[in-house]
């Protein structure tokens, strides 16, 4: 901030000024002085002693770091005169306190007891007008000062109090004091058989002081344990007494462990958070650490673990966000769930009962009812009450001679009877044979199995289901080789009834036309008749097609091929 007195100076100006600085704090020189001839402190910095530029303060001076302000003091008056009364009326003046007769407040303002009648209607026992005073307090902390009023010479009634009744007990101690020795004194000349009491007396007093005296030492001692620290304030030094945190006798939490690798130890705080000794069960220092699941940490672990589960479900939901929504919602769950569990708690302990409770006495299991149930030859109920039974399935049934229930028996994902491994509920039972028959059963499928599996493998190397029998190349159409030679009267016997055989297709209707098939009796085609075929098979992609055709009647179409 650039300040009035700070003219610009040259080189030489400003080392002078810096050198009378230098002087002024090492008490070489005398300190500067301000306008009212007080000495100004050399260590203040320059930009606290010198006034800003609009004030046009060239002195050297440090009254602009005072409280411009504080020369309204208020009034001379310090408080209000508790209790003055200022005029006593004798009846009720028009604007007055309709409950006491006051003019000082108004009714809706009265101290006073409510009366049954006020004194705007009886004009009686009319109170005095308390003195209201107008006093400036000046700032605001005046305003509001509660020991403001407070008279000081009030607290000496208290002091003289407690000093009369030091002085009462020093008396009473002194007097107790003198008895106790003259009592000492009359029992040592005494006789002995007189003596013995006064002397039992004696030296239960010398006991309790010498418990005094130990109690008075240790209080003493005890004080020689605080340690004298400086203790530094903002204000300067100030010396204070810090007492001692931890106790001598054990060990501290630094020297269990002095590897240096192991938990760290904070000496400003104090504090080693990790445990020093993790390979030990049992241990009196575990770390600080166990105070973080301490208190309400469980609490707030299932309100955390509840909001991330109904998060996760789509409910919106934050703890950080909403953090008394959260709250509210966990406890309403909770109440449900133990609501929830103890219904079905109870409907388990109605349907099934409760084996942890005392049985009944045998008595009242044989006793008597006039409930009337008829039963049949099988022990059925058929009038009455039917009995309520224990579970909703069927019990202990044996039905169709089994001697064990359904679903006593399981296997290959069936369940059945145990007793003949029958897979039917409404099979009738067969006992041993039936278990006989079942494994014989079993035995047999597996030997199939096995049997099924060595013909696939002998027909897979005898080269497939054909047995070795391949046909030939010239069932398919396929071109013949140079060194076949072909019989001149087959292969016209051939074409002769190929042509009969196409008269034949086309005399007869489409809708009764044969299925052509590959199979001829198990006999297979010669190659005289498959040359017959490739001659009379049609070539409508062929261009020479139609030169064939116009001699076809010429010639038997041979020298085409």
């Amino acid at each position: 901030m650039a300040s009035a007195n700070t003219l610009f100076k040259n080189h030489e100006d400003y080392r002078r000024q810096k050198e009378l600085e230098e002087a002024r704090k090492a008490g070489i020189a005398p300190a500067e002085v301000d306008e009212e001839g007080k000495e100004i402190n050399p260590h203040i910095p320059q930009y606290m002693s010198s006034a800003p530029w609009y004030l046009n303060d060239t002195r050297p001076s440090l009254k602009h770091q005072k409280n411009w302000k504080a020369g309204s003091k208020g009034s001379e008056k310090d408080y209000y005169d508790r209790g003055v009364k200022v005029f006593q009326a004798t009846k009720f003046r028009k604007g007055a306190c309709e409950n006491c007769g006051a003019m000082s407040h108004k009714t809706k303002d009265c101290m006073e007891r409510p009366r049954n009648k006020g004194a705007k209607w009886t004009s009686k026992h009319i109170a005095a007008d308390e003195k209201v005073e107008d006093i400036d307090f000046g700032d605001f902390d005046t305003k509001r000062d509660r020991w403001n009023g407070y008279d000081p010479e009030s607290y000496t009634k208290i002091i003289d109090m407690y000093e009369k009744v030091e002085q009462q007990k020093q008396g009473l101690k002194k007097a107790a004091e003198l008895e106790r020795r003259f009592a000492k004194k009359d029992g040592a000349a005494a006789p002995d058989g007189a003596a013995a009491p006064d002397g039992a007396a004696a030296s239960s007093d010398s006991d309790s002081d010498q418990d005094d005296e130990d109690k008075i030492t240790e209080t003493e001692e005890a004080g020689y344990g605080k340690v004298e620290k400086r203790v530094r304030t903002t204000g300067g030094g100030a010396t204070g007494s810090v007492r001692n945190l931890r106790i001598r006798e054990d060990t501290a939490k630094y020297l269990l462990n002095l590897d240096p690798n192991s938990a760290h130890y904070d000496p400003k705080s104090r504090s080693m958070r990790e445990d020093p000794q993790p390979h030990k069960a049992k241990k009196a220092f575990a770390g600080d650490n166990f105070v973080r699941k301490s208190g309400d940490y469980h609490a707030w672990e299932a309100e955390r673990l509840h909001q991330l589960a109904a998060y996760d479900h789509g409910a919106s939901l934050h703890m950080q966000a909403a953090p008394s929504q959260a709250e509210i919602l966990h406890q309403h769950f909770k109440n449900k769930k133990d609501k929830l569990q103890l219904k079905n708690k109870d409907t388990i302990m109605q349907q099934y009962g409760d084996a942890a409770e005392k049985a009944p006495e045998d008595g009242l299991l044989l006793g008597q009812t006039e409930r009337y149930v008829e039963y049949d030859a099988a022990g059925r109920v058929v009038k009455g009450q039917d009995i309520k039974a224990h579970s909703r399935y069927e019990e202990d049934l044996h039905p169709n001679n089994h001697t064990s229930v359904w679903g006593s028996w399981w296997e290959g994902g069936q369940w059945g009877y145990a007793c003949c491994h029958q897979t039917i509920k409404n099979s009738y039972c067969t006992g041993e044979a039936g278990l006989v028959a079942a494994e014989a059963q079993a035995d047999q499928m597996q030997l199939n199995i096995e049997r099924k599996a060595e013909e696939d493998k002998a027909r897979e190397e005898n080269g497939g289901n054909l047995e070795g029998r391949r046909p030939t190349n010239g069932v398919w159409g396929t071109d013949v080789g140079e060194d076949v030679e072909l019989d001149t009267h087959r292969l016209e016997e051939a074409l002769r009834k190929i042509d009969e055989q196409n008269k034949k297709q086309i005399e007869v209707d489409d809708r009764k036309r044969k299925y052509n098939s590959l199979q001829t009796d198990g006999e297979m085609p010669t190659e005289e008749e498959m040359e017959a075929y490739r001659m009379k098979k049609a070539r409508d992609e062929d261009p020479m097609a139609k030169i064939i055709a116009l001699k076809a009647a010429a010639t038997t179409n041979y020298d085409f091929v």
